[in-house]
């Protein structure tokens, strides 16, 4: 059901990959709340995905960027504002990637070439990515900006290696640049905690199904699925959001304040 919240507004979303991913679901949703956007993603990944078939159904532009890159990332705004007719009202970050994990590198024996490569990749990249923003003051007044992140950044979860670092820091950026870029051109920046979740890059997390039915069990009212993560960020680009600022909200059925759940102490019982 569409309900007309981003009639008008234009957009970047980053990430989508294939109809698994989040980034994939905001941006059909975006489209059906009448939103014009544009499609961003590392060149590799652009190979590697369907994008272009998303891009069709959505009637979007792809414009390939690689997300630690200052030039792609201005290129990318400049293009935007051009394929767009204007300044973007709301940028989707979903881009998160491990070698450490890809590697199976252990946290405690972590090769530290690769740990850089997961901090400017996840994190810094959000940086990056608002740093050239409001150098070119490509976001309108009142825009909304969105990153994807997980209560690893709060909790030890072990197998979510150094990409748990990565959230952490991905989560205070998004803090720190609310406050400047909020001051600047009253743009707000938030970060979505999300359910772990079926997609590509969540699946290659080691035990990711066992974690996964144990956060559905734990969850009052189970895992958030991808598309109830995409009507969120759709809430969050809207107008109906427009002091919510700053923010780690967590979209996660109610597990990330759940101790433990009567069906989890069931199986302990003897």
């Amino acid at each position: 059901m569409s309900y007309s919240l981003l009639k008008g507004k234009r957009g970047i979303i980053f990430g989508a990959l294939d109809p698994n991913s989040i980034a994939w679901k905001v941006a059909v949703r975006a489209h059906e709340e009448g939103a014009a956007f544009t499609l961003t993603n590392a060149p590799v990944a652009l190979r590697m995905g369907a994008i272009n078939q998303l891009a069709e159904q959505c009637n979007a532009q792809v414009i390939g960027a690689d997300a630690t890159s200052m030039t792609d990332l201005e290129n990318l705004f400049n293009q935007s504002a051009e394929v767009l007719g204007g300044k973007v009202d709301f940028v989707l970050h979903s881009i998160g990637m491990s070698p450490n994990v890809r590697k199976n590198k252990p946290y405690t024996d972590l090769d530290y070439e690769y740990f850089h490569k997961t901090i400017d990749i996840s994190a810094m990249s959000l940086h990056r990515v608002l740093q050239s923003a409001m150098k070119l003051d490509a976001i309108s007044e009142w825009g909304s900006v969105v990153a994807l992140t997980y209560i690893a950044a709060q909790r030890v979860f072990p197998d979510y290696n150094d990409m748990a670092d990565a959230k952490s820091m991905l989560e205070s950026i998004a803090r720190s640049y609310g406050y400047h870029y909020g001051k600047f051109r009253k743009v707000r920046v938030n970060t979505i905690s999300q359910s772990p979740t079926k997609t590509t890059a969540g699946q290659g997390v080691k035990g990711f199904d066992s974690f996964f039915n144990y956060a559905d069990a734990i969850s009052p009212l189970g895992n958030a699925t991808a598309e109830a993560c995409a009507d969120y960020c759709i809430s969050l680009f809207s107008d109906l959001t427009k002091h919510v600022t700053m923010q780690n909200l967590f979209h996660d059925g109610g597990f990330s304040f759940t101790g433990v759940s009567n069906e989890v102490m069931d199986k302990f019982q003897s």
